[in-house]
């Protein structure tokens, strides 16, 4: 059979149109002619009109699903299998039984892609050389940063975080979760760190002032340096105004690029190599949106198309109510895991301040915003967010006849959900974020550049899978 090429079985799709659509008017003319009476010869050939109609539009039906099954899906999963090999990194194989009736293509799609995934493989560790040497010298530094008694954070010109260390983590958790790339008046009080910064400008040395946050509960002593020659400035807080556990002291966090970008502006327009995620998932007593309450909360950070590490949020929820025994048999929360664990408010409100100036993405996106939207008016909390939905994004880059859950997306795009985290909150979301950083590079390729260009094709999916369902 593999001896057929492409083009030689295109034609027979041809020709057998050609000799069917023959017979069927032969057959029709026949039938029309049997039945027609010397008195009555039109109503023969209105018989044979009509047969012949017929025909050929179930023989086009026939040959358009012969064509579709066996020329125009396999092309289209071919396709997609190569996007998701050249664009996500993924070494997803090819389907060479789908694709058995392509001729030659298959095989020489397959010979390109493992020439080039070897060459992928052969730069990829010259990268991991360096990047393994760049790790020390974090690894390094992170540790000797832990061992100063001082809090320090980068900030750029446009007055958003760059970087931050451990103890300055420490201290922007008592005031909001600590985000890169979000605005430092997110935790300071806009007019008195400016005041200070317009006194660094003057005299380019180091600022003292009192650093106060937005809500006056919490101040520090702090001090504003200037960078040198780089753009942006220095916030350092000394340790013994600002209650740190060195112990508790987290990894370096930062990105420099972000010196050279300015913040989110209108997320809408934004390449998509740029747009802020916060990526999330919730565990709940039930399924109904309306009467149900959320028991578990996680969400984590998507960045220039990584995922920050250490910038997540995993927090179980009281939700005032027993947790029925099919919804513990599932995601294995208990009434004693949260008897001691804050409402949904309080988590509603840090979640809020994660995903400030971002895009919040979720699997199924709509059940689980439907939680946070029911009690937007009783915790005062807008969610103005743009919402993506990975269901909605599998349908754009694999077509609406696919399988779209969280597991088949997963083993579509080579990303591993370990069996205790499967059906947590923070477990899902992290696995709903790498999907999404696979996913990023593919829409790209697909010319689709902005936020505004894939909410677009979302929606239009979102409406074709209405109609299949």
């Amino acid at each position: 059979m593999q001896s057929l090429g492409l083009r030689l079985r295109i034609l027979l799709f041809f020709a057998l149109m050609a000799l069917g659509g023959m017979a069927i008017v032969a057959l029709a003319l026949i039938v029309g002619y049997r039945s027609a009476t010397p008195d009555d010869i039109a109503a023969g050939f209105t018989l044979a009109s009509i047969i012949a109609g017929f025909g050929l539009l179930g023989l086009a039906t026939a040959i358009w699903f012969l064509f579709d099954e066996n020329v125009a899906k396999p092309i289209e999963k071919l396709a997609t299998s190569l996007r998701v090999r050249a664009h996500a990194g993924v070494p997803a194989q090819l389907d060479a039984h789908a694709a058995r009736y392509l001729g030659d293509l298959a095989p020489a799609a397959e010979a390109m892609s493992t020439q080039l995934d070897s060459q992928t493989l052969d730069a990829a560790e010259l990268v991991a050389l360096e990047t393994e040497t760049l790790t020390a010298e974090k690894n390094r530094l992170t540790a000797l940063l832990c061992d100063i008694p001082l809090a320090i954070v980068m900030i750029g010109p446009t007055h958003r975080i760059v970087l931050y260390d451990g103890q300055a983590a420490t201290a922007l958790a008592q005031i909001a979760p600590p985000r890169l790339n979000a605005s430092i008046f997110d935790y300071f009080d806009k007019p008195t760190l400016l005041a200070a910064h317009d006194r660094l400008q003057q005299t380019d040395r180091e600022t003292a002032f009192e650093a106060t946050c937005t809500k006056g509960e919490i101040s520090f002593a702090a001090r504003l340096k200037p960078l040198g020659s780089a753009r942006g400035y220095m916030m350092v807080i000394d340790e013994a105004h600002s209650h740190l556990d060195p112990q508790a002291a987290r990894p370096l966090t930062y990105d420099f690029d972000l010196l050279a970008t300015t913040g989110p502006a209108d997320l809408m327009q934004l390449p998509l190599g740029r747009v802020p995620f916060v990526v999330f998932d919730s565990e709940t007593t039930g399924l109904l949106p309306h009467k149900d309450e959320i028991v578990q909360l996680g969400a984590v950070r998507v960045l220039r198309g990584q995922i920050v590490t250490g910038e997540t949020i995993n927090r179980l929820v009281n939700p005032g109510r027993p947790i029925p025994p099919v919804s513990t048999k599932v995601h294995h929360i208990t009434d004693a895991m949260v008897a001691d664990a804050p409402p949904l408010a309080p988590v509603a409100a840090e979640f809020h301040h994660f995903a400030r100036d971002a895009v919040i993405v979720a699997h199924n996106a709509p059940f689980d915003m439907a939680f946070l939207h029911r009690r937007a008016k009783e915790f005062n909390l807008a969610w103005p967010h743009p919402v993506l939905d990975t269901v909605l994004l599998s349908a754009v880059l694999f077509g609406t006849t696919e399988t779209h859950t969280l597991d088949a997306l997963c083993a579509r795009l080579g990303v591993t959900i370990p069996e205790h985290l499967r059906h947590t909150a923070l477990g899902d979301a992290q696995a709903t974020a790498e999907v999404l950083c696979r996913m990023l590079p593919m829409l790209k390729s697909r010319g689709f550049g902005t936020l505004q260009e894939v909410i677009k094709q979302t929606r239009k999916h979102g409406r074709l899978l209405g109609d299949l369902n």
